[in-house]
């Protein structure tokens, strides 16, 4: 493990956020009597109330770096007899240039019909337990169950299947390694049928030709209501002469030790640690109450994240003067753009729990801690004037903490 890793939440502790009075009632644009102003109306207080550091920024924000926020619960959702799912894409996050995500839900029994697509698949599980199939291009076999904290990964391209198991189902998100993926763009096993002649299917399957007159319509499908499978993986669902896949799909990434810091702990999931999955990297990060993630950016790409649980805000530095805050809290969808500098704070009472997600085979992050501790002293004292205590608590690997309230 490299010296980054070892200081990815070096910076988290007791730094801690005064709640101010904006968070606990109205939120006005005031930041003191000679900024800003209070706003009489229209407008949606509850909504406000959600997002402090936007209603009224830090001075320190400048500039006009996009939207990087938006809720899976601001997503139509598409429903079916088996459950339902929901996406953001770069068309509800447009500075969203790597990645798409898909928060789904299967009822138990419920089916995510056989499908596949161009692009890469990566999942986390967030609740309950679902049974997976699929097949690779030589034909071997990949069929297990996922549970919570669970990963699975499917290259372009292979067929595969979801289903909710007892007792009730699962919710998972899905991830794709393209901004404009679109779950309507989805090559579906009873959309193919649909719109193959007749006559094709027979000779195809050389059977008669009658027997495709009564396929089902693909809006029936898609996520479907089906009996729930028997418990434990049974041969039966094996050809006898299929062999496994090389490398399995499935993951548990929440079974994964720990890296931990004052403050909080990271599990990362690259392909050193989960070979199949060569195009996406994650890092599951808990913050405690009062933690920080530090001061960072990261050098391969664009950060999608995704949390799970908990209230925070983030400060985004973009170069050039530019800089944005903004609030979240669970379902929310936040996004960092390729190598812009930024940290996380847990704003709220319980702990912070999130994913941040990569278009990349590999986890990578620069930590601004640490590229400080590990420059010449004179040339950073040269450049931000600081003093010897600064200095010394750089070099011990800590981050001063500097509250402005």
């Amino acid at each position: 493990m490299g010296l980054s890793r070892r200081l990815l939440l070096g910076a988290m502790g007791a730094v801690g956020w005064a709640a101010s009075a904006q968070a606990q009632s109205t939120v006005e644009p005031k930041r003191d009597a000679d900024h800003g102003g209070t706003d009489p109306g229209p407008r949606d207080p509850i909504r406000d109330a959600e997002n402090p550091d936007v209603i009224n920024p830090p001075k320190t924000d400048h500039g006009t770096l996009p939207n990087l926020k938006f809720s899976f619960s601001d997503s139509h959702i598409r429903q079916g007899t088996g459950g339902w799912t929901r996406q953001v894409t770069a068309r509800e996050l447009a500075a969203s240039d790597t990645i798409a995500g898909v928060n789904m839900r299967l009822n138990a029994g419920g089916v995510r019909e056989l499908h596949w697509h161009k692009e890469v698949e990566w999942s986390y599980m967030i609740k309950g337990n679902a049974r997976l199939t699929a097949i690779d291009q030589d034909g071997r076999v990949f069929i297990d169950d996922v549970t919570e904290g669970d990963l699975w990964y499917f290259p372009s391209g292979i067929p595969h299947s979801i289903q909710g198991l007892g007792p009730d189902g699962c919710e998972f998100l899905l991830i794709f390694d393209s901004p404009h993926f679109d779950e309507d763009s989805t090559f579906l096993l009873s959309d193919w049928f649909k719109h193959t002649p007749p006559e094709v299917l027979a000779k195809n399957f050389s059977v008669a030709q009658d027997l495709f007159k009564n396929l089902p319509d693909p809006d029936d499908l898609y996520i479907f209501k089906a009996p729930i499978p028997q418990a434990g993986l049974q041969d039966s669902h094996k050809m006898a002469s299929a062999k496994p896949v090389p490398r399995t799909f499935k993951h548990s990434m929440l079974q994964q030790k720990p890296i931990t810091m004052p403050g909080g702990n990271v599990r990362i999931t690259d392909s050193s640690i989960f070979p199949a999955s060569e195009k996406i990297a994650a890092a599951l990060v808990e913050v405690d109450p009062g933690g920080m993630r530090e001061l960072h950016w990261h050098p391969n790409t664009s950060e999608w994240q995704y949390y799970l649980q908990g209230e925070a805000r983030m400060g985004v530095f973009g170069s050039s003067g530019q800089a944005r805050t903004f609030n979240y809290r669970a379902g929310d969808v936040g996004l960092v753009p390729f190598a812009m500098g930024h940290y996380i704070e847990n704003t709220g009472k319980e702990k912070l729990r999130f994913l941040e997600v990569f278009a990349s085979s590999y986890y990578a992050d620069l930590s601004l801690n640490q590229w400080l501790a590990l420059t010449p002293k004179e040339l950073v004292q040269d450049h931000m004037h600081f003093d010897d205590k600064v200095i010394a608590a750089l070099r011990q690997g800590k981050q001063p903490v500097v509250m402005g309230l």
